[in-house]
């Protein structure tokens, strides 16, 4: 259940798009221990056609949990982008893949999310890391 964008309802009007993906939908591929998605992304999206582009614009917020690479704490990291914004070529040399007349958002979701997520989590900034006995 990737997130797709059928072209023909753009050709009366904009579109918004409100819902959850499922995180195993995004294939995020992580081999980090400390960072585990369990939970949904939530996205709020407006699509337009201008020309020969999708502008895709809205809001992404995907609750990660993590595990503080300092002291080990359990801690949940809220990757939020409140004005997310992809703009996608239907023409030329980089247009997107059009399959049955739709779009699919998902890589492009992939993309940002996986460039958002923290290097090395930290349950916060001044964590002094595992107390010494």
């Amino acid at each position: 259940m990737a997130l797709r964008i059928n072209l023909r309802y753009l050709e009366r009007d904009d579109l918004t798009l409100k819902g959850e993906l499922p995180v195993a939908e995004l294939d995020l591929d992580l081999r980090d221990e400390m960072i585990r998605p369990e939970k949904p992304l939530v996205y709020e999206l407006l699509i337009q056609k201008l020309d020969d582009n999708l502008l895709v614009r809205g809001r992404l917020f995907l609750p990660i949990a993590c595990e503080c690479v300092r002291c080990l704490k359990a801690f949940e990291y809220e990757l939020d982008l409140p004005e997310w914004t992809c703009l996608l070529p239907l023409a030329g040399e980089e247009k997107v893949t059009i399959t049955s007349d739709s779009v699919d958002l998902t890589p492009f979701l992939r993309e940002d999310i996986l460039l958002e997520l923290p290097q090395h989590p930290l349950c916060k900034p001044e964590c002094g890391g595992l107390k010494k006995p």
